[in-house]
This record gives structure tokens, C-alpha cells and sequence, in this order.
């Protein structure tokens, strides 16, 4: 199935199953690569998303239908990465980019060929901000949300979308100018 299938005038009438493959096609990797700079864990990365379609699928006959489903599932994303993070400093596993003595995570050796210094600089500084101001930028910069769609999906106001952006550019600015 394509995109297009998931905004199909006649889409009210496919069964959830349907809309949900659809939706995961059109979406999954990109919303896989989001939990992935929230977290800096490709295995709580992709379990996030999965729980987010599977949540999508449960609920599908309470939603309004497809044109809402992506909100909840980008939503559902956020809320899932929050979580995860609570759990993972609880219970002190918390990936080795987040440590402040500058150790960097181990990487594959194709991820190392793909991901240049810098990137990998800018993806440690992005981790390393507090979890408001890392969803806000990775949602306006990362999947070019207006803030308006960035505040509906953080459940906050677009003032705060605002200040948490200006506040992150800045704070990742510094850690990059101190080589951290």
C-alpha cells in the first residue's frame, strides 16, 4: 500500500487492519528514526514505535480515523520514549552517549561509516538535553513540524514549543562549541 492509501476518501470503510498496515508502511521508519534520537537505543526505539501501532490498533474505532491517526501516533511515540527513559535511568542503563565523562556508544562499523564525526557530535548534544527541549527540537527540526503541530503532539502550548526550541538550539550550540 502507498501513502496515499491512508488518506483514501473511502478509507472509513477498510477494517483496521487496513488503515494500520498503511500507516505503517507510510510512517514507521520515520517514527522509528524519531524514538531512536529520543532515546539513542535502536532496540527501545523500534519497541516505542511497535507499541504505538499496536496501541493505534486497539483503539482504532474510537479514533476519528485516519487524518487523526498519525497525531496519535507521533504522540503515542513521545509518550512511549518518555517512559522508556524514566525506566531506563531507574534502572541505571541509560546509553553511554548520555555520559558526562565524553565516552561515546559503541557503534557497528556501518554505523560508523555512515554517520560522520560532526553528526555523531550533534546526535550525543541532542541526547544529552532535558527531555522537553530534545522532543521539541527533534519534532520542529527533525520532522519539520509547524509549532503548532509540535505543541499538539508534546501536549503543551506553542509558547512553550517556542522557548524549549530557542532553548535547545542554544544549549546544543555551547556543548558543540566545548567539544563535548
Amino acid at each position: 500500500m502507498d501513502h496515499a492509501d491512508t488518506r483514501d476518501a473511502d478509507a472509513g470503510a477498510w477494517p483496521a487492519e487496513r488503515h494500520v498496515t498503511a500507516l505503517y508502511s507510510a510512517h514507521a521508519l520515520s517514527l522509528a528514526r524519531l524514538a531512536l534520537v529520543m532515546l539513542g537505543d535502536p532496540a527501545a526505539a523500534e519497541d516505542v514505535v511497535q507499541d504505538a501501532f499496536l496501541g493505534l490498533y486497539r483503539r482504532w474505532d474510537s479514533l476519528a480515523g485516519a487524518p487523526v491517526a498519525l497525531a496519535y501516533l507521533r504522540t503515542s511515540v513521545l509518550n512511549g520514549c518518555r517512559t522508556a527513559a524514566r525506566r531506563q535511568s531507574r534502572f541505571g542503563v541509560l546509553a553511554d552517549v548520555r555520559r558526562h565523562d565524553g565516552a561515546q556508544a559503541l557503534e557497528s562499523a556501518e554505523a560508523t561509516v555512515l554517520l560522520g564525526e560532526e553528526h555523531r557530535a550533534v546526535l550525543a548534544a541532542i541526547r544529552r538535553l532535558p527531555a522537553r527541549q530534545r522532543e521539541a527540537l527533534v519534532l520542529r527540526y527533525y520532522l519539520d513540524m509547524t509549532e503548532d503541530q509540535a505543541a499538539e503532539a508534546m501536549g503543551v502550548s506553542r509558547g512553550t514549543v517556542k522557548s524549549a526550541t530557542s532553548r535547545a538550539i542554544a544549549a546544543v550550540g555551547r556543548m558543540l562549541r566545548e567539544g563535548s
